[in-house]
C-alpha cells in the first residue's frame, strides 16, 4: 500500500507501509436524503448492535463510529470480503439540525437516523401590511 503526502508546496512524499501495520479502513455505505424539513441518513451496519455504534450531531454536522468484530486470529481465509475494524462517517449537511429531537433506530443491519432541521433554518414568510 502506498501513502502520498502533500506539504503546502505540492511536492508529492511516497510511504511504503507493510500491509500488516496497516488497519483497514472500513467503508460503510450510506444514503442522506431530506424529506419533510427532516434529513434522513440510512447506513448499512450489518451484524452490529446499538451499543455498537456512537451518534454525534453537531450544528451541521453528524459523525457516526463503530466498530465491526474482528474474526479469530488462527483462521485463514480464502477470501475475506466480510467488514472488520473500526469505521467512521462524518456528514456534513447544508442546514443546522435540531438535536434534540433526533431518532436512531437500529433494524434488520440498517441504521436509520431521522433529523430534523432546525427552526432557525427553516424558511418564514413575513406578512405584509398596507399603513
Amino acid at each position: 500500500m502506498a501513502m502520498y503526502i502533500r506539504p503546502y508546496r505540492g511536492q508529492r512524499y511516497k510511504i511504503q507501509r507493510s500491509p500488516e501495520s496497516v488497519e483497514r479502513e472500513v467503508q460503510v455505505p450510506l444514503n442522506v436524503r431530506v424529506e419533510d424539513d427532516m434529513y434522513l441518513v440510512e447506513m448499512i451496519v450489518p451484524g452490529l448492535k446499538p451499543d455498537d455504534l456512537d451518534i454525534e450531531i453537531l450544528k451541521n454536522r453528524i459523525e457516526i463510529q463503530g466498530e465491526f468484530s474482528k474474526p479469530e486470529e488462527d483462521v485463514k481465509y480464502l477470501r475475506e470480503e466480510i467488514p472488520v475494524g473500526k469505521f467512521r462517517r462524518v456528514i456534513k449537511l447544508p442546514k443546522m439540525m435540531e438535536v434534540d429531537q433526533s431518532e436512531a433506530n437500529l433494524e434488520q443491519g440498517i441504521l436509520t437516523l431521522r433529523v430534523p432541521v432546525a427552526e432557525e433554518a427553516l424558511p418564514r414568510t413575513i406578512e405584509v401590511r398596507t399603513s
